[in-house]
């Protein structure tokens, strides 16, 4: 049997032609056992049907086995040649010959150091990718933040215009005089308090 791995033919088969020419030698030598059996059967039927034979089944057993020997020698010598017809001429795939699926190494030819230099390039292009996806991300946080912000600036705008719009109706149209008017009657109102608190004192003192 050949020792040649043949691996590439196996990516084509799908099975190695050594195994199948193993089965295949496998199957001829177990027809080979079967045919000698049915020819000793037959023998054997001869021999009980003249009884007066010096042929005993011992005899017939022990040339049976002799030819036996005799056929697969010579049946071992054909199937070599057999083999070696086959595996060369039949399962074997040329060397200028290219499957399919290793076509586009022909197309696209590169040497150890390119497909290094490729898998380093596709390394840092998904660094890369990752980076970005970070700083994507980050940027809608912030874009949300600044969404709140701007949220809360209008919230204030809006307390303003109402502001406005109340000291308008009270007869100040400036808001800087309106918080001075706010501040001076703040004030006026904290006076009038501490008095208020002063004249509650005077009067419990008064009842005691």
């Amino acid at each position: 049997m050949s020792v040649s791995p043949m691996a590439y033919e196996a990516q084509f088969f799908g099975f190695t032609p050594q195994t199948c020419m193993l089965r295949i030698y496998l199957a001829f030598q177990d027809y080979l056992l079967e045919m000698m059996a049915v020819v000793e059967g037959v023998v054997l039927k001869k021999l009980e049907a003249s009884p007066g034979g010096r042929v005993s089944r011992l005899d017939v057993r022990k040339s049976t086995e002799k030819f036996l020997r005799f056929m697969k020698e010579h049946f071992d010598q054909l199937f070599g040649k057999m083999e070696e017809v086959l595996l060369q001429l039949v399962l074997s795939i040329p060397p200028h010959v290219l499957l399919p699926e290793d076509r586009v190494h022909r197309q696209y030819p590169y040497s150890r150091e390119q497909f290094q230099a490729l898998q380093d390039e596709a390394s840092h292009l998904q660094q890369r990718c990752r980076a970005e996806a970070a700083a994507g991300q980050a940027l809608r946080a912030e874009l949300q933040e600044q969404k709140a912000v701007q949220a809360e600036l209008e919230r204030i705008l809006q307390w303003f215009e109402g502001l406005e719009n109340t000291c308008r109706e009270h007869g100040t149209s400036n808001i800087r005089e309106s918080f001075t008017f706010l501040t001076q009657n703040s004030k006026k109102l904290q006076d009038v308090l501490k008095e208020v608190k002063e004249k509650s004192k005077k009067i419990k003192r008064g009842d005691e």
